[in-house]
């Protein structure tokens, strides 16, 4: 028998850090406590998703 959390949210971090550091701290306390984590990340900067390549993506608000 398993018990989830959905989480629905935004993490502030220093803009130096990068999605790929984040990440990879997430995952690292999300291992030490022998959890699991399925999904994905966005990044957002000012309220912007950023895209792939570096760019602004849409609006966090927009639908």
């Amino acid at each position: 028998m398993r018990k989830e959390f959905e989480i629905q949210g935004c993490v502030e971090v220093p803009i130096e850090l990068s999605e790929d550091e984040f990440f990879n701290k997430f995952i690292a306390f999300i291992e030490s406590n022998n959890w699991s984590f399925g999904g994905g990340i966005n990044e957002i900067v000012d309220g912007f998703y950023i895209n792939a390549d570096g760019t602004k993506g849409k609006h966090v608000l927009d639908e």
